[in-house]
């Protein structure tokens, strides 16, 4: 049985009179509410009043009719939609559900029946396996169309009261999209392009064709895909190309989650709708190449996206890397910085030259950490310039130049350039090599800040790591301002996890030394709810290891450092490690254990060796 199935439907509360069965009429439900005693017994005339020019359309749901009136309930609170139908739900004694799509076989439930079918009773399929058919409906008491069903489908039914609204929703979009395939299969004689560059091309005698980009079906599914994923927060969308079936996965909080498959000749025209959008090279698809798309989300803001396409064995892969202003560019405070890190990342950065290195492996935030900080350091009265590779997002309070390597344009002759650009703050995308932290240094020499990343497991790392790049020690003792270490973990929903109690040796794995809580921790445990898509988690947090160097830790950096009894002094003077941040943020019950162990490195490469 499919695990994500959940679990089976309520039975009629003790006590409750249920509404006669069939399609729900206005009167009566408004009738019912008063007999419950969500709404007062004088409102029943103005409220049948009030919605008596639109109770004549029979599209318009009832529920939706009694939210858009904004009744205050007796008992205090709005009625909005979403009160309303977990009433009915609990009256109709079936159990009330908020549809999560990205758990949703939309191929497989949109074949049980057919889009007019689900439309005219009100409900839809949200799930299949071998034993039942779970169907949301928002008419719960109008159940003529389940022996059919239940007879097509040769499974058990099982019903869920949903929000009106969102039914008609995920009806359209579902039935939508499905359409839009399987139009756009129909646009050729078979399935598999004989164009596709594949390693293991199947070859079907008689079959040939490809799907134009600009097809009406295929713009379709691009449009739905991309509002798909902005409404699901994900952060990167991946088109997957296979020989039977293409794979679109999106990856939210960090984790990939597959929501659609589609044929591999529908796969080859979305690639290549994207790359349209994006100014790629159509022809070439035997080179990976790189492309930008600026749209508009439907809340009405502007968002860009950094395209990858790569050649794989069954075609064109392409990823899409969703920047969002609003999780780009956030204050220190919703970083996840305490108090005593916040103030100790402002000071650095608000020096007047000198480098500042973000260090930490990739899809660690490091870009969201620089690009916030520089949005608040780009005052009027500064000139800020930046060269990376790519531009990651569009600023307009800097001045941004892209590395090109195809012209010579690399790290250091873009910081080379920017010198002479009169700049007051200097962000490099990553130092790579020598010649581009001999580049960082000779700027921070001659009077600017330099903001910079470097991949490192934590933050004295990145010392030795300029050290074995070649740069002296004595010129890098006297630049560098500081280094912060970063890492994002999965923070535990707020609506579902629950208090749990963790054993000594399940502290002692992520407690070292210098890392005892002032306070009784209070841990959780994630379960998972309608909110967090049964996951237990809900965004991510912060993990921060911030080094300020001062003079007695610049004495430690020399051609021959020591890095643990460097680790040693920066614990002295107060340094909080990545390990103490992770138990600190465990403590405080926004994440766990596991999910802190995930995105560290072993404890050996963390603990200093001692002295012998």
């Amino acid at each position: 049985m499919d695990p994500r199935l959940p679990a089976a439907s309520a039975s009629v509360p003790e006590g409750v009179l249920p509404l006669p069965h069939g399609r729900l009429d206005f009167d009566q439900v408004a009738a019912a509410l008063v007999a419950d005693g969500l709404v007062a017994a004088a409102d029943l005339e103005r409220i049948r009043f009030s919605a008596q020019g639109a109770r004549n359309a029979s599209e318009v749901h009832p529920l939706v009719l009694l939210a858009n009136l904004k009744l205050g309930a007796s008992a205090g609170g709005e009625l909005g939609l979403e009160r309303l139908s977990e009433w009915l739900a609990q009256r109709a004694g079936v159990r009330y559900l908020r549809v999560d799509p990205t758990r949703v076989d939309v191929s497989a439930v949109t074949a049980l029946v057919s889009h007019a079918y689900a439309r005219r009773h009100r409900f839809l399929p949200l799930a299949v396996d071998s034993e039942r058919v779970l169907v949301a409906t928002s008419e719960p008491l109008a159940q003529e169309w389940l022996r059919d069903l239940q007879h097509l489908s040769r499974r058990r039914i099982e019903l869920a009261m949903v929000n009106p609204l969102d039914l008609h929703r995920y009806t359209m979009e579902f039935y939508g999209v499905t359409r839009s395939v399987r139009g756009a299969r129909g646009d050729v004689r078979g399935e598999t392009s004989s164009t596709l560059p594949s390693f293991e091309q199947l070859v079907e005698l008689g079959r040939a064709g490809d799907v134009n980009a600009d097809d009406q079906h295929i713009v379709h599914i691009v449009d739905w895909l991309l509002q798909y994923a902005y409404e699901q927060r994900a952060s990167d969308i991946h088109l997957e190309p296979r020989r039977d079936m293409g794979r679109m996965r999106f990856r939210i909080d960090g984790v990939l989650h597959k929501v659609f498959e589609v044929p591999p000749a529908v796969m080859t025209a979305v690639v290549s709708r994207i790359k349209v959008l994006g100014r790629m090279d159509l022809a070439e698809r035997r080179r990976p190449q790189d492309g930008r798309i600026k749209t508009r989300s439907p809340g009405g803001r502007e968002v860009e996206m950094r395209l990858s396409t790569m050649p794989t064995a069954f075609g064109e892969k392409c990823v899409m890397r969703i920047f969002d202003p609003d999780a780009a560019f956030k204050s220190i405070d919703q970083l996840g910085f305490s108090p005593q890190e916040a103030a100790g990342w402002t000071a650095l950065v608000e020096r007047p030259h000198g480098i500042v290195l973000v260090t930490g492996p990739t899809g660690s935030g490091k870009t969201t950490t620089l690009y916030s900080t520089l949005k608040r350091l780009a005052t009027p009265d500064v000139n800020v310039c930046t060269v990376e590779d790519p531009i990651e997002m569009i600023a307009p309070e800097f001045n941004q130049m892209q590395v090109q390597t195809n012209i010579d344009l690399d790290f250091a002759s873009g910081v080379r350039t920017l010198l002479r650009q009169d700049p007051d703050i200097i962000m490099i995308g990553e130092i790579r090599d020598l010649e581009t932290a001999q580049m960082a240094v000779q700027a921070s020499l001659t009077g600017h800040l330099v903001l910079s990343t470097l991949h490192t497991n934590d933050a004295p790392s990145a010392i030795t790591r300029l050290l074995d790049l070649g740069v002296p020690h004595y010129l890098l003792a006297s630049t560098l301002n500081g280094v912060l270490a970063q890492r994002l973990v999965r923070t535990l929903c707020a609506s579902c996890k629950v208090p749990t109690v963790l054993s000594a040796e399940q502290w002692a794995v992520l407690t070292d030394a210098d890392a005892a809580l002032p306070q009784a921790p209070t841990p959780y445990a994630p379960v998972g709810c309608i909110d967090c898509r049964r996951t237990g988690f809900l965004g991510r947090v912060g993990l921060y290891e911030l080094l300020p160097l001062g003079s007695s830790l610049r004495r430690h950096i020399r051609a021959d450092m020591d890095l643990a009894a460097f680790n040693r002094a920066a614990r002295a003077e107060g340094v909080r490690t990545l390990r103490r941040a992770g138990l600190e943020k465990v403590a405080a019950g926004l994440t766990t254990i596991e999910e802190v162990l995930s995105v560290l490195p072993p404890p050996d490469e963390f603990r200093p060796v001692p002295d012998s």
